[in-house]
């Protein structure tokens, strides 16, 4: 794409006036044009073939052919930056989650309510992932899809992880994502075997979303995976994920680590943020973790993982070819906060390596 042509955008959603509330949205920004929409996938199909758009808007129910089927061929046969419009269902949430597998750079979340007063609001945030959609590369999006495919044939064969054993019940693995953490997170879950420490996340996600994103991860990983819960204690084997609008805080309970649950205010924009999970890590495991940061928009975490860093926790940022944004692990690395930098087929052996 022409870096100084605006990007070019298809809005497909069944919903009129989804369709007509993403176009106003997208085409208040100089930098994006919105080329057309398409109210099913046939016609996207079309006007993809017509409009060659840089990025496509993408319900994930619509009618004579659904989102997935119309991913499964848009990503095998013409690849396009992606991001899905989603509602907040936990139906919604596990397609959305089915369709980040597929290749879907991200999602926005569709309000059941007052839509057009609501999606104003997500105006910014709409926004912001179109610009980094456009600029993902065509060679992502086909590595995305050869992870997917990697995945799958590691569906029901889990027994495949690493295998290792680790003496202490001490250590405590600690994770933040945002924009494609998703998909990162599950490659380094699959790699870690069944009886490493402790993994505690953060991935910017929205509510049942989170939930959504723990059982699948519970399916493909050696690890228990769950959404965490208050006062949970933290085991050996075991992966607990943030759920959406709850940040998620690490305490020590005599010689056990425990998850706290926390309602607070955003932080750096969000909740869960990495930065408050990174913050509880610095203050209450200290050296007994390992930091890791993945792709992401923005700067959460970087603060907190620099906290940790000085205390001489060892600390990992996933590098720029692999991300799909490298703001977070960015924004560590130039704040001094990241000991090593890798790819992230990488990252579950270096911490392997850490805590052994």
């Amino acid at each position: 794409m022409n870096s100084t042509a605006p990007i070019r955008v298809l809005v497909v959603d069944d919903s009129a006036l989804i369709r007509q509330l993403l176009s106003k949205i997208l085409s208040e920004d100089s930098a994006i044009e919105v080329v057309g929409t398409a109210n099913d996938p046939y016609i996207a199909r079309e006007k993809i073939k017509l409009l060659e758009p840089d990025v496509i808007t993408l319900d994930v129910e619509m009618p004579r052919m659904d989102g997935i089927t119309f991913l499964q061929n848009l990503m095998r046969l013409h690849p396009i930056p992606t991001i899905m419009v989603s509602s907040l269902t936990t139906k919604g949430a596990d397609v959305t989650m089915k369709a980040l597998e597929l290749g879907v750079i991200d999602f926005v979340t569709k309000p059941n309510m007052d839509v057009a007063r609501l999606l104003e609001d997500f105006s910014e945030e709409i926004i912001a992932k179109v610009k980094i959609a456009a600029s993902v590369s065509k060679e992502t999006l086909l590595r995305k899809a050869a992870q997917s495919k990697k995945a799958a044939q590691a569906m029901g064969n889990v027994s495949t992880a690493i295998v290792t054993h680790f003496k202490t019940t001490d250590k405590l693995i600690a994770i933040g994502a945002s924009t494609g953490g998703t998909e990162a997170i599950k490659e380094v879950l699959m790699q870690l075997p069944h009886d490493s420490p402790g993994v505690v996340i953060s991935q910017h996600i929205p509510p049942l979303f989170s939930a959504s994103f723990a059982t699948r991860m519970n399916d493909i990983s050696a690890l228990t995976v769950c959404e965490a819960q208050d006062g949970q204690q933290i085991l050996n084997g075991h992966a607990y994920i943030a759920p959406g609008s709850q940040h998620l805080k690490i305490e020590r309970n005599g010689a056990r680590f425990v998850c706290r649950l926390d309602d607070g205010p955003l932080v750096n924009r969000h909740k869960p943020s990495v930065d408050v999970m990174f913050d509880s890590i610095a203050e209450n495991v200290g050296v007994n973790a390992v930091g890791v940061i993945l792709t992401g928009m923005g700067h959460d975490g970087a603060e907190g993982l620099k906290k940790m860093h000085d205390l001489g926790v060892p600390t990992i940022a996933q590098d720029e070819k692999t991300s799909i944004v490298w703001g977070m692990p960015g924004s560590a690395v130039n704040l001094g906060a990241v000991d090593t930098i890798l790819p992230l087929d990488k990252i579950a052996g270096k911490i392997i390596t850490l805590v052994k």
